[in-house]
Order: structure tokens, then C-alpha cells, then sequence
């Protein structure tokens, strides 16, 4: 591609499943038990994701990083015109071979995104973060199905956040039944997503100074970010959105995929 197309900045587009941060092979059978993906549901609005339905056709994360690196390769953006792609381990693991990471922390609708009014701010030689995210809410307020979320992380400030967070798990242990009063992002039983902001404000407590100057960092990390009062999940149905900072963590999820959670880049670097 480099050879064919030199170009002075490059930007990614990935349209397909997305199930966040999780690996394509468990590392324990016991994972998989008894798991569906959103797009195991039949007769239900379709939704859109990140990798195939087998393994031989997914790719992890780490993998898709790892390929940008060898090839000397740093992106302006990657949008993943995915389902559960706006996740903070997602965007850690990619922090070094993109600026700009562009996704949905929830389910996407099967007509992913209205390229026909976005692409022009996409493809623009400054690409306009805040334009992309406003024509996204435009489309799907007025959508056969109204529900729709889109984040832009800006990954320069993911190390200062990791280091943040770090200092956060080492002064507050969180409270597992508090789970309960965390915005969920997904239909998945445990969930696995939550927003980011409202697991922190639950851990620290709002009246904490560690709290005030991890919401001054978040609007740095997500500088443009937009929600329906509704996102849809295959499983649940359509779920309202009471707190949404753009982007999901799994840190407090208990479901059977958190298996290989402590594998991730975010976690080996905030604990």
C-alpha cells in the first residue's frame, strides 16, 4: 500500500464484528460456556462487528498493532465501523500507531456509518473530529432504529491517563456490589462493558481529588463524543443512556470473558 500509494498521513477504516478488547481464543474452555455474541440472535434489528464468526477469520488487537508497527506505520485515525470498538483497552493497545482512534462503545447498527454525509469530513486533509461525530448523530436521530453512540479518543493522552489510573487502583479498591449503579454499554449477561467515567466515579467517589483530575483528563482523552438517549442491543433490546463518557472499560465485569483480562496492555500498566 505504501509502495503503490505514498501518501504524507494515513487513516484506516474496519468495518465488520467487534467485540472490544477480547482475544479471539480464550485461554480457558470454561469461557466459552454458554456465551452469546450479539450476532448469535436471530430476528432482531442486525447490528454490525470486528472479525469473522470463526476464529480463522478474527484477528486481535494486539495483532492488528502489532502489523501497523512492523510497517513502520503511525495513522492520522482508525474508525472501526464496529460494534464495542470504543474501549479504552482497545485504544491503549493502539496508542502508538494511531492518533485518533473512532468508534462506538455499544452495538452498531447494520448500516454502520453514513459515509454519504461523514466521508467528506473523513477525507478532509485536517479531518474534523467534531463534525464526524455531529453528522453520526444526525443520521441515526432520524434512523428507522434511533439509537447510536460515537467517541473520538485522542491516544495521546493514554499514557497520562494510565499513569492516573495506576495511582487510582492503588489508593481505592472497589466495591463489587456497587456494580449494579455503573452505566452498562453492551446486552451481555455479566456485562463486560461499562462506561469508563461512571466505573471511575463509582471507585473514587465524586468528592475525591483523584476523581476531579481524572474527569479533567477524560475530556482531553475524549474531546467529542455523542449518544442517542437509547443505545440497542441484540439481547436487551434498546437500554437508555443515563451517563456516557465515550468509551467502555471491562475492569469491573465479572463475566467469564475476563479470563484474559489481566493479559491486557491497559491492565499490566494500571496495576
Amino acid at each position: 500500500m505504501k509502495y503503490f500509494a505514498p501518501a504524507e498521513s494515513y487513516a484506516m477504516i474496519i468495518g465488520c464484528h467487534g467485540t472490544g478488547w477480547l482475544p479471539v481464543v480464550q485461554s480457558r474452555s470454561k469461557a466459552k460456556d454458554g456465551f452469546m455474541y450479539h450476532w448469535n440472535y436471530e430476528n432482531v434489528p442486525m447490528t454490525r462487528f470486528f472479525g469473522g464468526l470463526s476464529a480463522e477469520y478474527q484477528t486481535d488487537i494486539s495483532t492488528l498493532a502489532q502489523s501497523l508497527s512492523n510497517n513502520g506505520l503511525t495513522m492520522e485515525y482508525i474508525l472501526f465501523d464496529d460494534c464495542y470498538m470504543s474501549s479504552l483497552e482497545v485504544a491503549y493497545e493502539l496508542r502508538h500507531v494511531t492518533n485518533y482512534m473512532i468508534a462506538s462503545p455499544t452495538e452498531v447498527m447494520v448500516f454502520g456509518m453514513p459515509y454519504s454525509t461523514m466521508g467528506k469530513y473523513l477525507l478532509s486533509e485536517t479531518p474534523d473530529y467534531k463534525a464526524i461525530c455531529d453528522s453520526f448523530y444526525r443520521f441515526y436521530s432520524d434512523y428507522q432504529y434511533p439509537y447510536g453512540t460515537l467517541a473520538v479518543t485522542d491516544c495521546s493522552y493514554l499514557d497520562e491517563l494510565a499513569a492516573l489510573m495506576k495511582q487510582i487502583h492503588s489508593n481505592y479498591s472497589f466495591d463489587s456490589t456497587q456494580v449494579v449503579h455503573i452505566q452498562r454499554m453492551d446486552g451481555y449477561s455479566p456485562v463486560i462493558f461499562y462506561d469508563l467515567g461512571d466505573y471511575v466515579r463509582v471507585l473514587c467517589g465524586t468528592g475525591a481529588e483523584e476523581y476531579n483530575c481524572f474527569i479533567t483528563l477524560l475530556d482531553k482523552v475524549v474531546p467529542h463524543k455523542i449518544h442517542t438517549e437509547e443505545f440497542y442491543t441484540a439481547s436487551r433490546g434498546p437500554v437508555a443512556v443515563e451517563r456516557f463518557s465515550g468509551i467502555t472499560t471491562s475492569e469491573p465485569s465479572t463475566n467469564s470473558k475476563m479470563v484474559d483480562y489481566p493479559q491486557t496492555s491497559w491492565y499490566m500498566d494500571t496495576y
